[in-house]
This record gives C-alpha cells, structure tokens and sequence, in this order.
C-alpha cells in the first residue's frame, strides 16, 4: 500500500484520458474524503456539483468557452491565440470522462459588520474549499485516477451558475476534471528551502 509520501508526491495534474469511465461510487467516494478537509469553524463550505452527464458538461463548456472567447477578443488577443485557447478550454471538459464544479457557500460562516473581517471570513472559506479540493485530488491519485485542478470557473461564475441552474449561494471555485490516466506524467518541484524562512 501506497505511503502517504508517494501519493503526495506522485500526484500529477493528469489532463488526458483514456476512455475507462469513472464509477459513480469511486466519485462518491472521492467527494466522501474530501469532505474530511479542515475547515474554519469546522462549517464545511464546501459544496460539489458532480457532472455526471456528459450534455450537462458540454452545455458548462459551450457557456464558459463562450464568456473566455468575449474576454480575449476584449483583451485584443490574435485571433489565432483566442481560438485555441478556447479549443483547449473546452476540450478539457468535454473529454474528460468525469468532473467535478466544486463551490463555496458563505450560508454557514460567521458574518461581520466591517469589511476587513468580513473578507476575512471569506478568504477563510475559500481556503477551506481548497483543502477539499487537495484531499480529492490525493484521494483519486491513491485510487489509479487522474485529476486537473482547473480555476476557470473563477472568471465566470455568473456563466457558471446559470449553465447549472446552482442555488445563489454556491459560488463556483474550482471544476475538477478526472479520469484513468491516458499516459503517465514526470513533474519537479523546485527545493523548498528556496520558499522557507526559519525565525
């Protein structure tokens, strides 16, 4: 069995897939480790949106890709680089053979008359969500999947939320694709004690 070490370690940002299809219980089971992340508060905000039909992810990507292409031509971009940058975008969705809309809901978190707490308590959430996110990621690892943390939902949550008809309390933070690797991936980490003061 797998060390905590390698899973961490041997965890990639898989983007291709083959064509096995991810059992709707392994899905359960990801989102049940997941839910096992810290939290402020212990208030879970985290919520997920599994798009287990493939019509339902296609719709999401038309609609995202459609809002990134009216930021790049807004951008001025080459032509050439706004479509395949929208090619990419959407192909990352749509070929993948599961995903993941992982929200944020402010309902359970404390609220704060003054603006600097009151971010705060959101800066807090959203780094609750993203330790859900990184449980997912290692729990699929651990379990012969891959997986790609994408954060294009951030830049359209509007186009998000009405793609999926999602209660307005659910802000859109990260859409995780996932799948059998089509391919194995190498990847390098620079030293951490570049990145560490020790005081």
């Amino acid at each position: 069995m797998a060390t905590i070490d390698h899973i961490i370690e041997g965890r990639r940002s898989i983007r291709r897939y083959g064509d096995r299809p991810v059992e709707v219980d392994t899905i359960q089971r990801l989102l049940e480790l997941a839910a096992w992340a810290p939290s402020a508060h212990n208030r879970q905000p985290w919520r997920f949106v599994v798009l287990a039909q493939p019509e339902n992810r296609e719709r999401l990507a038309a609609q995202m890709a459609a809002r990134l292409r009216a930021d790049l031509e807004h951008d001025e971009l080459p032509p050439d680089q706004i479509e395949r940058d929208v090619s990419r975008s959407y192909a990352r969705i749509t070929e993948a053979p599961a995903a993941v809309l992982v929200c944020m809901s402010m309902e359970d978190m404390d609220t704060y008359p003054d603006p600097k707490r009151a971010r705060a308590e959101h800066l807090m959430a959203a780094q609750s969500v993203a330790m859900a996110v990184q449980n997912l990621l290692l729990a699929a690892h651990a379990q012969g999947l891959g997986g790609c943390w994408m954060c294009a939902p951030l830049f359209c949550p509007e186009t998000v939320q009405k793609a999926l008809n999602l209660p307005l309390d659910w802000e859109p933070q990260a859409l995780i694709t996932l799948g059998y690797p089509e391919k194995e991936r190498s990847s390098s980490r620079e030293p951490v004690a570049l990145k560490t003061m020790w005081r």
